[in-house]
This record gives C-alpha cells, structure tokens and sequence, in this order.
C-alpha cells in the first residue's frame, strides 16, 4: 500500500513536532532538576523518551506504507522556564498543538479514505486524550494546593 503525498508530507512534519517536544520535555526535565525537584525532572525525561518513540513509530509507519521519510530540521524548544507553573503551562501548550496535528492528519486520512492511516493514527487520538489529562492534572494539583504547591507535587508524585 502506497501512502499519498500529502498525508506522507504531514506524517513527515508531524515527526519533526514529535521530535520537538522530545526536545523541549528533556530541557524541562533539566529545568526541573536545576531546581532540586527530582521526581518532575525523571518525570519529563520520561515524557522525553515517549515523544521520541512516538516519532519512531511514525517513521516506521510510513516506511510500511512505502511511505518517503524525510525527517525535517527541528526547531531548538525553549530551555527557560519563569516557574514549575509556566513550565507546566507550555506542556499544556504543546500538547494541545500536537491534539490538533494529529486531528489534521486524521481528517487528511479521512478524506483520502486511507482506512491504513485512520487505523493507525487512533492510538495516537486516544493517547492525546492521555497526555492532555495528565498535564491538566498536575496544573490542577499546583493550583490547589497553594503556596506550598511546588513541595506538595513533587511529594504526591511517584518516586
């Protein structure tokens, strides 16, 4: 099965965003660490090493569809962040850009009727949900708890 240009173009620039945010997880994981909060900084090395795989997963893909990988140049992510809050904040961000990329590519593959694609990019949609609730999560927990917010999340995370 031959994938179209056009969905190979967007699964190709979506590779580059799945690398973007690997990035830029890793400099918060640093971030996190510079500032003694060890159990954030294993956390988003985690997050890190998962965006990775899910660039890698993507790679695979199109080459099982005879697809053209061309992994695009990648944009240096932010590496300062003001606070644990606007660090969680871009997370958010980037997260809920990748929501609506990969919701393009699903609509691209729709209307193409490459069934091969929709199939594939549902982990994907599903995963989104995950990955937006998890951040939304942790920036409710850092709401609620206040001034002592900071100490309070690391202790509540897992070690």
């Amino acid at each position: 099965m031959k994938i179209s240009k056009k969905l190979n173009d967007a699964i190709n620039t979506q590779i580059g965003e799945e690398l973007f945010a690997s990035n830029g997880y890793a400099n918060m994981a640093a971030y996190f660490d510079s500032i003694g909060l060890v159990r954030l900084s294993q956390m988003y090395f985690k997050q890190s090493e998962e965006e990775r795989e899910h660039a890698l997963k993507f790679v695979h893909f199109l080459m099982e569809v005879e697809g053209n990988v061309a992994i695009p140049a990648v944009e240096a992510p932010t590496s300062q962040f003001a606070s644990v809050k606007a660090a969680l904040e871009a997370a958010m961000t980037w997260e809920k850009d990748v929501t609506g990329r990969i919701n393009h590519l699903m609509d691209l593959a729709i209307e193409e009727k490459d069934y091969a694609t929709q199939d594939f990019l549902r982990w994907y949609v599903s995963e989104q949900v995950e990955e937006e609730a998890n951040v939304s999560h942790l920036l409710t927990l850092l709401e609620a708890l206040g001034d002592r917010s900071i100490l309070n999340l690391e202790a509540y995370l897992p070690g």
